[in-house]
């Protein structure tokens, strides 16, 4: 297991496109590096670059006095009613996140570049490059919050700066430079003033060079002779002005007064990233003379299982490094351009659960960490947005986020993100997964639930009994919204979406299961007896709304409606095999629309869940032979490499487990899906919702599990062969053989 060509990838040439750097991240500071011997570059990033461009001011609209007319109308069969529901702004989209600048290393041209490589070492987060006696290492410290770069080479010298030049910068960026020698090295500073703003960032360089001789040149300093120079980079957004020499100094704090500074920051960083990295791993039994090819070459291959070895681990490895202070974005933490694809925002509609699926099972606490951090910072905003729109208690999450705000302002008619009511539930659901692994309830995650459950409360339509909304006494959820997609014979905002319907029956369960045994809990519990069932539609599938009268739309690359099958466990095979048999058609009959990444892979979860392998394989392969990835191995959103995106990297991981193990806190399913093309491999350190460690190994004819529970607990196990009850005991080592499916 993990040996070294898992564990990292390689490249024989510089990157040409900043899309193929490759990546190194700490949760704050991202950084993409080019490893170009005579011209490096490492472009910087930070998860709260975010330029301000009116959003910063924006607001929810003040509809709620406006509800009661619109349930109205929808509910009298005015099926484009919620077009109407606006103050007529117009589309603005949140605060665009963007790259800082590049730390620029020219060294003089004509030198030895024989026996090139670069590499990044999945384990410790290094990027490294290297030829004909010159080395450049970079990592981005978790231990320090600071971008480590450690140069070397016989008679080093170079020219450092720090340059704000890369593309979609904007004209009317205020960009003051500065360089200065002091007693704790060089530093060299980039200020960038936002036009028509008092926000800014700066960047502080602090440059230790020892031997040789270093000199002002600027922007920047010239090193002459050295024998090495180590930089070390932080980034700041601020107003006002920000002390760059305090912050010289704190970055010359960092270093030990004696000893190797490189080693010493490197060993507290490893400290940190190793643990996490190194808790999960995937080995398909590949080749070894394919593990050993450069990505670039390995991504030629997609049907060889070395190629999703790699990609499972660099995928975990993006997704740890990107995940600190925010969860990852659309891009993950990363960068090269000003005019980054939606904004580069929080998608919190499809991509950004998908992106941290695999955070619970394969072991990266640290991923639901910063996850939890962005909702409880932005609760507040959720709780305006219920009262502004809805005139409701409790919370309502927004579609998308920059990260400082959480309000509900990005909708438009064709986009009317403002009447999805299913976020929250949706949000929460990776930190109630967090909670079931460790077998410990978050009191945040609890209060989130909580508030959840006042908004259906106050929102659900039809609680008077002398005046029902349904013919048939159901509560109902109007308007509502399935993500992006409409009905063919209606508008955006609808009645009764699945998604929705999914939503408040799992909200207000779970918020139940965790304040139990009050009279809050009660009334939870009977609101979802009076929710209506999801309705199955002519064609035998799941209806994408379950209010009758309402036409599907298949082509469409979200899959919103089958929320109930994944994430939740509201329809399974086992339990419900009938709605999961309509849930199966629903899944044949969904088109791809676009073929984003987020599609075809939010496709292979659903159809894991279903126990599909066929339509696993089927969409995984459109991802892998559909040129999605660049030679970094960070991913694009649609084929042909075509907008950098971090959806395909971060979410496979996912779907390589749910092929293998799923769990529940009652259930484990031990290869429910595994495509036909990975026959034998070995799954280690897996993490289950019933609070156990499973490592699995399995061949074409049976799969053998080890369990390691961390609490006595009785669970179902499903196997090709059936169900039987599994007593397991705290701290004894549980060993399963079964047939696969």
């Amino acid at each position: 297991m993990n040996t070294p060509t898992q564990a990292g990838t390689w490249e024989p040439s510089p990157a040409a496109r900043w899309e193929d750097a490759f990546l190194s991240g700490n949760g704050h500071h991202g950084a993409m590096v080019f490893g170009d011997p005579h011209d490096d570059r490492v472009i910087v990033t930070h998860h709260t670059l975010v330029r301000p461009n009116g959003a910063e001011r924006a607001r929810p609209p003040r509809l709620a006095a406006e509800l009661p007319a619109l349930q109205d109308r929808l509910l009298a069969g005015d099926l484009t009613a919620a077009e109407r529901f606006t103050d007529g702004r117009e589309l603005q989209w949140v605060q665009p996140f963007h790259p800082a600048f590049q730390v620029r290393l020219r060294r003089p041209s004509g030198g030895e570049t024989h026996g090139y490589r670069r590499s990044v070492e999945f384990t410790t987060g290094v990027v490294e490059a290297g030829c004909a006696g010159w080395r450049s290492r970079v990592f981005v410290s978790r231990a320090d919050d600071v971008i480590v770069q450690y140069v070397t080479s016989p008679g080093l010298t170079l020219d450092v700066t720090l340059d704000h030049r890369l593309p979609g910068a904007p004209d009317g960026l205020g960009i003051g430079n500065g360089a200065v020698l002091t007693p704790e090295g060089a530093l060299v500073t980039l200020r960038a003033g936002y036009p028509d703003s008092d926000r800014a960032y700066t960047g502080v360089t602090l440059a230790v060079v020892m031997g040789g001789r270093t000199t002002l040149a600027p922007p920047g300093i010239r090193v002459e002779g050295a024998e090495s120079v180590l930089l070390l980079t932080r980034v700041h957004r601020h107003t006002g002005e920000l002390d760059t020499v305090a912050e010289g100094r704190a970055l010359r704090e960092l270093l030990p007064e004696s000893g190797q500074p490189y080693g010493h920051l490197l060993d507290r960083h490893v400290d940190l990233h190793r643990t996490a990295y190194t808790r999960t791993a995937l080995d398909l039994r590949a080749d070894d003379e394919e593990r050993a090819l450069p990505g670039s070459a390995l991504l030629l291959r997609p049907t060889g299982p070395a190629l999703l070895e790699r990609l499972f681990a660099a995928g975990r490895y993006h997704l740890l490094s990107a995940s600190g202070l925010n969860p990852p974005r659309l891009t993950g933490l990363w960068t090269g351009d000003w005019n980054t694809a939606w904004a580069g925002a929080f998608t919190n509609d499809a991509n950004l659960n998908l992106q941290t699926a695999s955070a619970a099972a394969t072991a990266l606490p640290e991923v639901t960490a910063a996850h939890a951090r962005l909702i409880c910072r932005q609760l507040d905003d959720w709780r305006e947005n219920a009262r502004a729109v809805f005139g409701a208690r409790g919370v309502m999450a927004p579609a998308h986020s920059d990260g400082e705000s959480g309000l509900t302002y990005h909708f438009s008619r064709e986009y009317p993100l403002h009447l999805w009511t299913a976020g929250a539930d949706w949000l929460l659901k990776p930190l109630v997964d967090h909670d079931e692994t460790r077998g410990e309830q978050d009191p945040r995650t609890a209060h989130a639930l909580a508030e959840v459950a006042l908004f259906y409360e106050d929102f659900l339509t039809g609680t008077d009994p002398a005046d029902p909304a349904d013919p048939d006494g159901h509560l109902v959820v109007v308007p509502s919204y399935s993500p992006e997609n409409r009905p063919a014979n209606a508008s955006w905002g609808a009645i009764n979406a699945a998604m929705d319907l999914s939503a408040a029956r799992h909200a207000l369960l779970t918020a139940a299961a965790y304040h139990p045994d009050t009279p809050e809990a009660d009334r939870w519990r009977a609101l979802v007896a009076k929710l209506p069932p999801h309705r199955i539609n002519a064609d035998g599938a799941l209806a994408e709304w379950a209010w009758p009268g309402l036409d599907d739309t298949y082509d469409h690359r979200h899959l919103s409606h089958l929320y109930g099958v994944w994430p939740l466990d509201e329809i399974t095979p086992y339990d419900t095999p009938g709605l999961a048999a309509a849930a199966h058609r629903a899944l044949e009959l969904r088109g791809a629309e676009n073929d984003s990444a987020h599609g075809h892979l939010h496709h292979a979860l659903v159809a894991a869940r279903l126990r599909d392998g066929e339509r696993v394989a089927h969409a995984l392969g459109q991802v892998l032979s559909g040129d999605f990835f660049h030679a970094s191995l960070m991913s694009a959103h649609y084929p042909n490499r075509d907008v950098y995106n971090a959806d395909a990297a971060h979410t496979l991981p996912a779907v390589g487990v749910e092929t293998l193990v799923q769990s529940t806190p009652d259930r484990l399913v031990l290869l429910p899906a595994l495509p036909e093309t990975y026959p034998t491999g070995e799954l280690r350190g897996l993490r289950t919702r019933f609070g156990a460690e499973l490592d699995l190994t399995w061949n074409p004819h049976e799969a053998r599990a080890v369990l390691r529970p961390t609490r006595t607990h009785r669970v179902e196990l499903r196997t090709s062969s059936g169900a039987e009850q599994l007593d397991l005991v705290a701290g004894e080592d549980r060993v399963l053989t079964v047939r696969a499916w």
